[in-house]
């Protein structure tokens, strides 16, 4: 006889609002991850007897290895650019975001959880590595200052309104 119960899903959680970081901030705080992959990035290349002509490829190799994949979606309208992009299983906590005119930033890094049963140290090992470093370059110029940002069950919502053009008039003048 199959069940009757019905499946019932835990309602998702409201969306957080992310304030985004300064720019130049969040580069200071890029460096450290940006260092681990050009160490990683050299010990490949050592690996191979310092063979070279392989730089993009231990670089590549490198990022893969300690770099989460985040995909992104892009829709843009008239008036504003709307990107979403997937960084399930990091926190509000875990998760900073710069916004310039041409380029968003993500930094993620989850700390290593450990927990402690009958005096030993277990940690919770994720297949996926801990951290996300994803720059996006924009089609179009948007307003930094407009942006809002969400971020709702592992997905980060961007909405950029788009950088309103100044034209400069041209005066003629008469002679």
């Amino acid at each position: 006889m199959k069940s009757t119960k019905a499946s019932v899903s835990a309602p998702e959680p409201p969306p957080t609002l992310l304030q985004p970081s300064d720019p130049e901030k969040l580069r200071w705080d890029m460096q450290p991850v940006q260092l681990e992959i050009a160490r990683r990035a050299f010990e490949l290349f050592e690996k191979r007897g310092r063979e070279h002509g392989h730089d993009w490829e231990d670089w590549f190799q490198a990022e893969s290895e300690l770099l989460r994949p985040v995909s992104v979606t892009t829709l843009e309208s008239a008036d504003r650019l709307s990107l979403r992009a997937n960084v399930f299983g990091f926190a509000e906590k875990d998760v900073q975001v710069s916004i310039e005119p041409m380029r968003v930033v993500i930094l993620g890094r989850k700390a290593v959880v450990t927990t402690g049963t009958g005096g030993e140290k277990v940690e919770s090992i994720d297949s996926n590595p801990d951290q996300i470093l994803r720059m996006i370059d924009l089609p179009t110029e948007v307003d930094p200052a407009g942006a809002v940002v969400e971020l709702q069950a592992g997905l980060l919502k961007f909405e950029l309104p788009k950088a309103v053009k100044k034209f400069k008039e041209a005066v003629s003048v008469a002679a």
